[in-house]
């Protein structure tokens, strides 16, 4: 059995006649014949019902006709991929990346690679740090941006960015006025957390350990932009990273304030597998963060 032999069987499949098939592949009719004629011998099987008129393939067929498109897509993607590694900013790049990083990121990052690498769409799974860890270790995904600590056996990491976060409260509430917030002082308001499974929220946690009251049901959210609406409303007040505080996110019915410092903050990586072999792919996306239009600061600490 040879790929020859499983390009020709598809072919007269889609054909349903010998002499158009032949053409299809660019062979003479006799040896597109001869060869889905030994293929046949060899399985023991008709895969075709040969009339005068039309060619219909047998029900057995059928599923060796199905088969051997599966095959042949298989062959297809090895090609694909040793073509991107020929090539790496070649190709789609399967990106996942984590809930409060995505909305805030990804806007300017695909611009960003439009111009540095046009060929590499970015096929993006956004996603909890724990999912993307497992898919990233099974080859689900190509590479993973996620916040630290990040430590899986047979991952390395790329430090891209670092940012700080503020403090956001509605626009009438005490704090409006004020510069600067102390993290101690959040244990005695209304913080506003996402749910549990999140990173960000843990290291809201980690910067206020003071605050360690169950939160009563209705205040936690599954997203910043949810936070974010019920804190508009005045449900209470809460923590945001300072990429998800630009201009484009601004409202008079809040107010985003500084943390005295040393400002709580957290660094975001870049995980890939060792020996993943699209090293460029990953260079042109650490290289094009420092330099988007964001409150982040660079972060070279390995």
């Amino acid at each position: 059995m040879t790929l020859t032999e499983l390009r020709y069987v598809v072919a007269v499949a889609a054909e349903r006649h010998f002499g158009r098939a032949a053409e299809r592949c660019f062979v003479s009719q006799p040896s597109l014949s001869a060869a889905v004629k030994n293929l046949e011998d060899e399985l023991g099987v008709l895969v075709f019902e040969r009339g005068k008129g039309e060619v219909l393939v047998t029900p057995i067929g059928e599923e060796v006709v199905a088969q051997a498109r599966r095959a042949l897509d298989e062959v297809a993607r090895v090609k694909a991929v040793a073509a991107q590694g020929r090539h790496p900013l070649e190709g789609p790049l399967r990106l996942g990346v984590i809930h409060t990083v995505a909305p805030y990121l990804l806007p300017e990052l695909v611009t960003a690679l439009r111009r540095s690498a046009p060929g590499m769409p970015l096929d993006i799974e956004e996603n909890l740090t724990a999912n993307l860890d497992g898919m990233l270790r099974s080859g689900v995904i190509d590479a993973a941006i996620v916040a630290l600590p990040f430590a899986a056996p047979g991952i390395v990491v790329t430090p891209l960015y670092s940012e700080d976060f503020r403090v956001i409260v509605p626009a009438k509430h005490p704090w409006a006025r004020r510069r600067t917030i102390h993290p101690d002082e959040l244990a005695a308001q209304n913080l506003l957390l996402l749910n549990v499974g999140h990173c960000f929220r843990d290291q809201v946690l980690d910067a206020c350990p003071e605050f360690a009251r169950p939160a009563a049901p209705g205040k936690q959210g599954n997203s910043l932009e949810t936070i974010r609406n019920m804190v508009t409303s005045g449900m209470g007040i809460s923590v945001l990273p300072a990429t998800a505080l630009t201009p484009k996110y601004a409202t008079p019915l809040t107010r985003a304030i500084d943390f005295a410092s040393p400002s709580p903050s957290r660094r975001i990586v870049l995980a890939s597998r060792d020996g993943f072999p699209r090293h460029a792919a990953l260079e042109v996306i650490a290289a094009a963060i420092p330099k988007l239009a964001l409150p982040i600061h660079a972060d070279t600490q390995a």
